[in-house]
């Protein structure tokens, strides 16, 4: 072994130095010398000229986003609500725009310019190693009704309805025992703008979640004209069926199909990234956590419909024996779907318009940490 290292040594100097045709005849000579294949030489070589005290390895190319870059990705990922790159590529500027009104972007116009730039499979790359602070896991609290005949069940997709139609669902705050009392969340998403509401209530009695209805409904910025809930005996019972026909116009009810979560499968992907990423996966057993919930609620309202985009499943294309392509229209606000459907009234885009104006995405921001922090310390203090 030491006279084969001692041959590669006495060749390397002008297999180095040597043009392509005078490599592959060194290549050929040491081969029959050490009774080598050729790439094992190749390789012998590559090996030798790393350790020389004067060889850098320049491949790779150069690093383009250093670490000030990634910090500054890092900053609007975190005000963003940490969503995924293909909902922030495009809300980069803006969000860059809301922490320099607020005076929170500390960061230089050369790092900023190549955030500007960054493709998308780089920053899925840089979010992928940001850390999660927690991961999925929860307990669902839904049971069947004995009444659901009274409200027909939905069959098929979609068909592109006016804003108002949308589908509801409650979230049980639960932690990791069903038994005894405690706090759910009333989640709305609206099927053609995505607009979300949100309320809190004390446990699922049909009364309050009559009432969180109601609170979202007056927040909506249009008219609620359809609901959609699960089979949860919450929502498929006479008080709620009874106020929804009382209505100016009446609320169209329907409900999915029992055990059939892919009909509800815009608001159930919306139950985590709307509520369990702010709320988690804690025990809220304390009626007074529901009036800081709503607090939280009325701010998250803002801060996702104003600001944080999403994407729409446009149309599907099927191949046999293949998987099911999906695609996506751009990101967009709920904000912006509705200044852009020809649907809603114009004084309702002027109203958003002008309310906008006057929202800062990083007061928001604040605020929702701060009673996101004052909801878990509380309920430490409480355990104490």
């Amino acid at each position: 072994m030491t006279t084969k290292t001692t041959i590669y040594e006495e060749h390397l100097a002008a297999y180095q130095k040597g043009s392509k045709a005078e490599k592959s005849d060194i290549l050929d000579a040491v081969c029959r010398v050490v009774n080598m294949p050729r790439k094992s030489v190749i390789r012998r070589f590559n090996t030798l000229r790393k350790r020389s005290v004067h060889w850098k390895d320049k491949r790779g190319g150069t690093e383009v986003y250093n670490a000030a870059v990634v910090a500054a990705l890092n900053d609007v990922w975190e005000l963003s609500g940490q969503i995924c790159a293909e909902r922030i590529k495009d809300k980069i500027p803006e969000y860059v725009r809301q922490l320099r009104c607020a005076h929170a972007w500390k960061h230089a116009i050369e790092t900023t310019l190549l955030l500007f730039q960054m493709s998308l499979g780089t920053l899925k790359n840089k979010i992928e190693a940001f850390d999660k602070p927690f991961g999925r896991r929860g307990l669902s609290a839904t049971n069947s009704s004995g009444i659901r005949e009274i409200i027909p069940v939905r069959r098929g997709p979609w068909n592109n309805p006016s804003p108002g139609y949308g589908e509801i669902d409650t979230v049980a705050h639960c932690g990791s025992d069903l038994r005894g009392d405690y706090c759910f969340t009333v989640q709305y998403t609206d099927v053609s703008v995505i607009w979300t509401g949100l309320a809190a209530q004390w446990n699922k009695g049909e009364k309050a979640t009559k009432d969180s209805i109601i609170r979202i409904q007056e927040r909506l910025p249009f008219p609620l004209l359809g609901l959609d809930p699960d089979s949860g005996g919450e929502f498929i019972n006479w008080h709620l069926l009874e106020w929804a026909q009382r209505q100016t116009p009446p609320i169209i009810l329907t409900r999915t199909r029992p055990y059939m979560k892919n009909d509800h499968a815009r608001i159930e992907q919306k139950n985590y990234v709307n509520v369990r990423k702010w709320t988690r996966y804690e025990r809220f057993d304390n009626p007074n956590d529901v009036l800081l919930l709503n607090q939280l609620y009325q701010a998250l309202e803002d801060y996702i419909n104003f600001f944080i985009p999403s994407v729409k499943c446009v149309k599907k294309i099927r191949h046999p024996h293949k998987r099911t392509k999906r695609v996506y229209d751009a990101p967009q606000t709920a904000y912006e779907r509705v200044l852009s459907h020809k649907d809603i009234d114009p004084k309702v885009k002027k109203r958003l318009k002008a309310k906008y104006a006057t929202l800062s995405m990083v007061e928001l921001k604040q605020t929702i940490d701060q009673l996101t922090k004052k909801l878990f310390s509380r309920k430490r203090t409480v355990l104490r």
